[in-house]
């Protein structure tokens, strides 16, 4: 009991602490909600400049599917969201921010490799190896869902690079964003193949409820985001 007492104590100092330091103003905090590909690729580059300039500016950065990013901004859930424009985003406020190309990783011996483009219904006799949750996979998924289908998932990993060290021993087929494959194949045997379905080409877009709403930092960060939108990965 004791120590379950001085554990509620010290967190009770600590939420004292950084309340009181939100309260002087001393610091502030805008929450992001961002697709899986927003996260893993195109915000760590673009997001790090800003962050570094305003120390006393926290982002709450979460993963989240795109139509649920759409619900929770509209919601006011969160300031900004970072999602695949192919969702309903009703009277939201859009900018462009990336374009997410999917490819196939395999093993240079596997089949498709003499292939430059295909479809995804012919890949779903293969056995795959996908990421251990997270929006991008569950959006995968819902494609094989589409088709009356279920993918045939050998392992899930929580990285690009592990999926493509597995797709290149030979392990089974991964769908990951082209970025991520590309800066992969330089450290494994992968080979990569275009997905040539609709759906594997996602323009990512930021978006708020309404720009004059935005706070100070967030429409700061919502500012910079654009002006560093990196539109061809």
């Amino acid at each position: 009991m004791a120590y379950h007492a001085r554990t509620i104590l010290h967190q009770m100092a600590q939420m004292r602490g950084d309340i009181g330091q939100y309260a002087k103003g001393l610091r502030a905090s805008v929450r992001v909600f961002a697709n899986t590909a927003a996260i893993t690729e195109f915000l760590p580059e673009s997001l790090a400049p800003w962050v570094a300039a305003h120390p006393q500016i926290d982002v709450d950065l979460k993963e989240r599917g795109s139509s649920e990013i759409a619900r929770s901004v509209s919601a006011g859930f969160a300031e900004i969201g970072i999602l695949s424009s192919a969702v309903e985003t009703g009277d939201l406020i859009m900018r462009p921010f990336a374009i997410d190309r999917l490819v196939i990783v395999v093993s240079r011996e596997h089949r498709l490799t003499g292939n430059r483009a295909v479809r995804f219904a012919d890949l779903l006799g293969d056995q795959f190896i996908g990421m251990a949750g997270g929006a991008l996979q569950d959006h995968i998924e819902d494609q094989a869902s589409r088709l009356g289908s279920r993918m045939k998932m050998r392992v899930r990993l929580r990285n690009f690079q592990g999926i493509c060290r597995m797709a290149g021993a030979g392990a089974g087929v991964g769908i990951i964003p082209e970025s991520a494959a590309r800066r992969c194949q330089r450290s494994t045997q992968i080979k990569l193949v275009r997905l040539l379905d609709k759906w594997a080409t996602r323009r990512l877009s930021l978006c708020v409820r309404d720009e004059n709403d935005l706070t100070v930092p967030a429409k700061a960060l919502y500012d910079h985001l654009s002006q560093r939108a990196p539109l061809h990965p």
